[in-house]
């Protein structure tokens, strides 16, 4: 059984991405099975497999503790961590070969709360990788780019899980994908496009950030997706394989 972690910022495209990778691994004829870890999810556009949402209601904790949307979701991400020998054992019954499971909207209740450390961890699964969903409708300047950086590698620090970074929504602008490519590719452009937002008060931080991200080599290099073409669907499922299974051929 090998866990793929889908995590992002909220509106990245996580929960499409999720829905379309199992369809893709169904098509060659792989056993995929998607976990919903989202409890605050209303609506989702594929029908999860194991769902957190039938061990943890957001109405129900709002009403008992007393608290807000925002406290009940922080509540509930705890929740996740005292339910996950239920979920475990649910997932393992499936004896999928993929468990694609779709983190929670808000990334910081995952990346940054012990649960998620420890969901993570313990979740079961010979090998284990994550997504990170870069959204270059938030990533289309170059310091909202440096910060996605910033969440990538926090997120790898804080998990400590091979990570595959994965541009999503490429449909939506060849312009915008093509800048944000050139960025990861080309740090000399990305230096040039910060020197030009001189002026903001941001920048020493970003210019420094950059600095020390580009000589240590933490900019990634995200693979190209689109969930509405499936184009990138083969390098992601190939790269996916290089780290779980030490590679596999894929073909079209």
């Amino acid at each position: 059984m090998n866990l793929i972690f889908i995590t992002g910022t909220a509106g990245s495209g996580k929960t499409t991405l999720t829905s379309i990778l199992k369809k893709w691994y169904e098509e060659r004829e792989s056993n995929a099975v998607t976990v919903n870890l989202d409890p605050g999810a209303l609506k989702l556009p594929y029908e999860p497999d194991v769902d957190v949402r039938d061990y943890i209601d957001i109405e129900k904790i709002m009403e008992e503790y007393e608290l807000g949307p925002n406290g009940a979701l922080v509540a509930a991400s705890d929740l996740i961590a005292v339910n996950l020998q239920s979920i475990k054992e649910e997932v393992e019954e499936q004896k999928a070969d993929y468990v694609i499971v779709d983190t929670p909207g808000q990334l910081e209740l995952f990346a940054f709360r012990e649960s998620g450390q420890f969901v993570a961890r313990n979740m079961g699964g010979e090998n284990k990788v994550v997504l990170f969903l870069f959204d270059f409708t938030v990533a289309s300047s170059p310091f909202n780019f440096l910060s996605t950086v910033l969440l990538y590698n926090s997120l790898k620090l804080r998990l400590s899980l091979p990570q595959i970074a994965v541009l999503t929504k490429t449909d939506l602008s060849q312009m915008m994908t093509k800048k944000v490519m050139n960025w990861c590719t080309h740090h000399m452009v990305l230096e040039g496009d910060i020197l030009k937002m001189k002026d903001s008060e941001s920048y020493l931080i970003a210019r420094e950030v950059f600095k020390s991200f580009s000589s240590l080599s933490l900019i990634p290099i995200p693979i190209p997706v689109s969930s509405i073409t499936w184009n990138g669907m083969l390098n992601l499922g190939s790269a996916i394989s290089n780290i779980i299974k030490g590679g596999e051929e894929y073909t079209e």
